[in-house]
């Protein structure tokens, strides 16, 4: 373990980029190993995640190579042409990876065995192998759907017309990718938007892939098999997953103005901006462009006052993974932050709900747990107290991010456990807080 103690900070000044956005930077990497030719990434975020994609795909018969910092090279071998994997697939700590990689094998006539880190093999799959084994895919999982799982695709595998039982992006990419070689079409129906990064790369590609958007917002999506893709050249957009944990520290250290530059705004990811503006945030957008199909901007964040509020639990599937800075925020807020809907955090790769409260009460946040959120009674501004012992962050990247930033904003500072975990989704995010408070 490296445990770090991350203590009051001076104000964060200057600007910063941040690493390429996970969630684009695994679907460039899978869609590109599918098109016949060459695909050209920049920005793809290096984090042990993606690395983890970019093995499988290697496994599976794919050229990718990096050609230098955040630039690489695929050449794919073609919907239909992955090849058997003569070893397990060892997905390290990445959930994206196993499920999106599960839906992509379960229609191709391959047999893969799945592994994990302890944290990822405590996390459910049954949500993914639901529908994959409608399609004609077989599985050997682990008691409760865990890995290791054997999974073994069908050929041909059968379309299907499935809804969503919950708001869940990875579980709908997974079907689509495995639509991508089922003959005729498969369709996704999901009551409530999630991100629809893979509907716009599946697109982008060249896969005959539609939308349908019914009177009560539901969306009808359907993707038509045995698809050609053809290769492209991505630039990823800064992934705002990442750039939250900068938003919240500049609004909470006194003093601070941060540009963040590049940051990806696709309105199913871009939740916790507008939630903290609702809060009082003083956060700009400044050169607004579309790069690749992708909304990006640039965001100027300065020190705030913010307060507290209740979060329409509605806009909770468009910033999911950013709830543990948004629970940072409210704990300095002035009055008290009720959020609701939220039970996918409990299967994250820790229960971020359970996770976080006691994280938060133990550096003196006044928070109170429900089944499906947290009531955070924030200082009013003024610092949190700190920790007087160290934090389980849980092998959770996000939880360790998190405290971190309510570090930077308390009087004794925040030891947390185990640092590692960062480098699966954000390797230099130490080394560019430290720069900025220099």
């Amino acid at each position: 373990m490296r445990p770090r103690r991350f203590l009051p900070s001076a104000p964060l000044k200057g600007r910063i980029r941040v690493p390429g956005d996970k969630s684009i930077s695994h679907r460039s990497i899978m869609l590109g190993a599918l098109a016949v030719g060459e695909t050209r990434v920049t920005g793809l975020l290096e984090g042990e995640d993606v690395l983890s994609t970019a093995a499988a795909m290697r496994a599976m018969g794919a050229q990718v190579e990096r050609l230098g910092e955040g630039s690489w090279s695929v050449h794919g071998v073609g919907v239909g042409a992955l090849l058997q994997p003569q070893a397990a697939l060892d997905m390290g700590n990445s959930g994206t990876s196993t499920r999106l990689l599960m839906g992509l094998v379960a229609s191709h006539p391959i047999t893969a065995s799945f592994i994990g880190d302890a944290s990822l093999s405590k996390r459910p799959m049954g949500r993914v192998i639901e529908p994959l084994s409608r399609m004609g895919a077989q599985f050997t999982a682990s008691p409760g759907d865990r890995l290791p799982l054997m999974l073994r695709g069908a050929q041909p595998a059968v379309p299907i017309e499935y809804r969503l039982p919950v708001a869940s992006a990875q579980v709908k990419s997974a079907v689509l990718l495995a639509g991508l070689n089922t003959p005729g079409l498969t369709t996704v129906i999901e009551p409530i938007p999630t991100r629809d990064h893979s509907e716009r790369m599946l697109r982008g590609f060249g896969a005959e892939l539609d939308v349908e958007i019914e009177a009560d917002g539901t969306r009808v999506i359907r993707i038509r098999g045995e698809a050609e893709l053809k290769p492209q050249v991505i630039d990823v957009p800064g992934d705002p997953s990442s750039a939250a944990f900068f938003i919240v520290a500049a609004l909470v250290v006194p003093g601070s103005e941060l540009l963040i530059e590049n940051v990806g705004l696709n309105p199913t990811r871009a939740g916790l901006v507008e939630v903290l503006q609702q809060m009082g945030g003083d956060i700009t957008l400044l050169n607004a462009r579309e790069v690749g199909g992708e909304p990006v901007a640039d965001l100027l964040v300065k020190h705030s006052a913010l307060r507290g509020i209740a979060v329409d639990p509605a806009i909770a599937p468009s910033m999911i993974d950013e709830f543990p800075a948004l629970f940072v925020a409210a704990a300095l807020a002035e009055g008290t932050t009720v959020t609701t809907g939220l039970d996918e955090l409990r299967v994250k790769e820790s229960d971020r709900l359970a996770v976080m409260a006691a994280a938060l009460s133990a550096a003196g946040a006044r928070v109170s747990e429900q089944e499906d959120g947290l009531t955070i009674e924030g200082t009013g501004g003024e610092p949190l107290p700190g920790t007087s012992g160290a934090i389980a962050t849980h092998l959770d990247h996000r939880i360790a991010m998190a405290m971190t930033v309510g570090g930077l904003a308390s009087k004794a500072g925040v030891e947390v456990d185990d640092t590692r975990p960062i480098a699966t989704s954000f390797p230099v995010f130490e080394a560019m807080l430290d720069g900025l408070a220099g």
